[in-house]
Formats: structure tokens, sequence, C-alpha cells
């Protein structure tokens, strides 16, 4: 789950829902500067996908110490620290269960979301949020996962509809980097994340060459990119949330009840030149 406190509570945005937004993001991407995803279908389909594991999980959403949603917010952006409010077992069953979801239809999109999983566990997380004895159940998820990749690229080397060109280290590299990119906006839009920052890495152009994109906060899930790796501007996209009323729950079940009563409001996403 994401949330974004408004004047009376909480607007509620599960993972599926992100990543098809990050998804909306790849799929628009491309222009005379920067290269579009191919093999488009399987690019797409990983980054969209990326965190179908959670369905389940946040049809249920949980509080926190304090009582507020459990959840990715703006003050969790840029780092990865919110271990102690989680069951590390639970969380990394779902991690693990979202990878494997996607590699029974599509090894190649299931390379690219297991690097995204390991990424955030590794380059990303502090290890230190996390209890002492919780940690080898961390360790142990990161080498299936290093396994898992490997087993992955042997699948994705195999398959006689992609080419050597699509299956290369360095373009598997560029398009795990393109899933970080949309993932990372998404994220920023979710939470309406108010300061400048950027989209993580540097992404491939057509002359070769590579560049990193600045975000910027225009107004309300507004944000200007530059350079701009769409073809079009601006260009708005639809966010399903759901509005639950009160800033603080006395129990799982009070807000379980408010968020299954709320209806789905699409928000607009506006990202401009």
């Amino acid at each position: 789950m994401l949330r974004l406190e408004s004047k009376t509570g909480w607007w509620l945005v599960t993972h599926v829902d992100h990543a098809h937004l990050a998804g909306a993001f790849a799929e628009k991407w491309g222009n005379d500067r920067f290269l579009s995803p191919e093999p488009r279908e399987q690019v797409l389909r990983g980054v969209t996908a990326h965190d179908d594991g959670w369905a389940a999980r946040d049809q249920q959403p949980q509080i926190t110490r304090q009582g507020k949603p459990s959840a990715f917010s703006v003050e969790l952006v840029g780092k990865y620290s919110a271990f102690e409010e989680i069951d590390l077992a639970d969380y990394l069953a779902v991690r693990e269960r979202a990878v494997r979801m996607v590699a029974e239809r599509d090894p190649y999109a299931a390379l690219l979301v297991s690097m995204h999983t390991y990424n955030l566990l590794t380059a990303r997380a502090d290890r230190s949020t996390i209890q002492p004895d919780q940690l080898p159940l961390l360790d142990a998820f990161l080498t299936r996962q290093e396994q898992f990749q490997d087993e992955l690229r042997t699948r994705v080397a195999a398959d006689k509809q992609l080419t050597p060109a699509q299956t290369s280290p360095s373009r598997i590299e560029n398009h795990f980097r393109l899933l970080q990119a949309c993932d990372t906006l998404s994220l920023l839009s979710c939470v309406d994340y108010p300061k400048p920052g950027d989209l993580q890495h540097a992404l491939p152009q057509h002359e070769g060459g590579e560049s990193r994109i600045a975000v910027e906060r225009l107004g309300e899930r507004h944000f200007r990119l530059a350079p701009y790796p769409f073809a079009e501007s601006p260009l708005v996209f639809d966010l399903p949330a759901r509005h639950v009323e009160g800033k603080h729950f006395d129990s799982v079940e009070e807000l379980q009840q408010k968020f299954s009563a709320a209806a789905p409001v699409q928000l607009p996403v506006k990202i401009t030149r």
C-alpha cells in the first residue's frame, strides 16, 4: 500500500495500481532522444506486473504502531527504512511470490522484477532497521534471488523468439534501469513528492549515450521531467486511489472497513516537458 495524507484522512493506493501506473509510463517511454523498450511486450509486462504479489495483502491494509495506515509514504522516498513496521518473513514471502508469479508467464519480465527486488533490498535498504536475528532471513532471500536470476537468464537466452541483442546483459541492464525509473516516477506521483529529485539511473539514448532525468513538482501530482523521455507533452495518467477518513485508527478492523467501503477514484497525474 502507498499513502498520501489529505486534510481529513489518507489517499491509499495499492501496490498493483502503483505498478500499473509505472507500466503506463513505460508504455509511453521513448522519443527522438530516449530509446523505447525492446522487446516491448516482455519489458512492459515486467514493469506493469512487478508488484502483483501484493494484490491479496493490500486488500487487508494494516496499521503502524502510531495507528496510521502501514504504507509507503513521502517520508520513505529515497530510502528503505521501514522494516521495523513490518513482519519481515511475510514481506519477503510477498516479494518472492511477486517474482515467481511473473516467471510463470515470462522469464524475461521476471528477471527484471527480480533485479529490481534485489536492488531494493541491497543498494537501498537500511539493514540497521532489521532485527539482528532477522538478517539471516533477508540474506537467504537474496541468495535465492541470485540463484533464480541465473535460472531466468538461461531461460531467456534459450528463447528463440528473442534476438541476441535483446537478451544481451547490457540490454537487460538498460531495461532494469527503465523499470526502476518508471517505478520511481510512479512512487513520486502516488505520494505527490514535493522536493526535486531524479529517476535513479541514467537511461540510454539513441546516439549511444545515457542521461539522468530530473523531476520537479509543479503542482498537485504534476511533474516536469528534464530531459523529457516521452513523445508528447503534457501527458495525463489516471491513478486509482481510495480515500479513508481519519488520521489515526484504533484498530486494523477500523481501517479495513473504511478501505473496503471507499469507492476507487481516478486521480490525475500530469507529466510535462
